[in-house]
């Protein structure tokens, strides 16, 4: 279901009326910019939205679909990238009534009846895409470019965002750059997954011809891991760490900002940081992340309108990238 007032209102520990004044920014409510935030953090985080229904609408027999996201739920809790992406596909669903199914770590087998249509959120093996068109023709992937395979696929431009950050630092006049990003598999072994943001990163630091191997750290992409990459990087770096890093997402440059932290290295002072994916968790550690802000709601109502678009009649693929944008924050000069 849609998020309500009420929802927020009681994650805010608030009342309703005051949720209702401060979302429609009003300025004679006496609260304090604690309260405010707080509301405004809660909000976004339960991606609260009016979205209007269109005035037409494609003739379809969608009814049931399922999401099957290939994080565990768990997983899911502590990267709220997921999450959002999540949202925004049961929020369109709703308002076009569609009778939803959440499967999480890829486990169809919990799926029971007849579903219409699938939106795969994650990266998926090409046995687990088999496994998933057994189930119905239609389907469309978020995150994972199938678009070869003859699938629906709704992506982020990984290449302009990285570009423009380390356009940013260049600006900045930080030259050496260093890189943390993630490495993984899928829920069943079979496909290593490149992360595009290093592959973009060493495109545009090559461009400038200063990429420079031994400054790029991999891990996975928790706040452990990005903990230990800047551990690594400290301890075998030394003086010639670099004086900015671009980290592949929120949970990794938290984990980095520990381990700065704790080598009492300031940020930004002598390291500046850029993050990726802009969720809620950028906004609240110290300091606050610069981040790549990607469209995750939209990404989830996009998958949802190619899915209709898709079970009302035939259609050669479409491959949908979404761009981004750069939030600044403390953690950057």
């Amino acid at each position: 279901m849609a998020t309500t007032l009420k929802d927020i209102a009681q994650a805010a520990g608030v009342s309703l009326t005051t949720v209702s004044r401060v979302l429609n920014y009003d300025q004679s409510l006496s609260v304090g910019a604690a309260t405010r935030k707080r509301i405004f953090a809660v909000a976004e985080e339960l991606n609260y939205a009016k979205i209007r229904r269109p005035k037409t609408e494609p003739k379809t027999r969608l009814r049931k679909i399922a999401i099957v996201q290939w994080y565990s739920e768990a997983r899911e809790q502590d990267d709220l990238y997921y999450m959002a992406v999540r949202l925004g596909i049961e929020q369109r669903s709703q308002y076009y009534e569609l009778e939803v199914t959440r499967i999480f770590q890829n486990n169809i087998n919990q799926l029971t009846g007849d579903i219409d249509g699938v939106i795969a959120v994650g990266k998926f093996s090409t046995d687990q895409v088999r496994e998933l068109q057994t189930l119905t023709d239609n389907l469309v992937f978020v995150d994972d470019d199938q678009f070869s395979a003859g699938f629906d696929s709704v992506l982020t431009d990984f290449d302009q965002s990285v570009q423009q950050v380390i356009d940013f630092f260049w600006q900045q006049d930080l030259h050496d750059i260093g890189l943390i990003y993630g490495t993984e598999t899928t829920t069943d072994g079979r496909r290593k997954i490149s992360d595009p943001r290093q592959q973009a990163f060493v495109a545009a630091m090559m461009a400038h011809q200063t990429y420079r191997p031994e400054f790029s750290f991999a891990s996975d992409f928790t706040n452990q891991g990005g903990y230990q990459a800047m551990k690594q990087a400290i301890n075998t770096l030394g003086d010639t760490l670099p004086h900015a890093f671009f980290i592949a997402n929120d949970p990794m440059a938290t984990g980095a900002l520990k381990a700065l932290q704790e080598a009492q290295i300031n940020v930004p002072e002598r390291v500046s940081i850029f993050s990726f994916n802009d969720t809620a968790l950028a906004k609240y550690v110290y300091p606050e992340l610069s981040s790549v802000r990607v469209a995750t709601r939209l990404m989830g109502i996009t998958a949802v309108d190619l899915l209709r678009e898709r079970a009302s009649k035939p259609r050669v693929p479409q491959r949908v990238e979404l761009g981004t944008e750069l939030i600044f924050r403390a953690s950057t000069k």
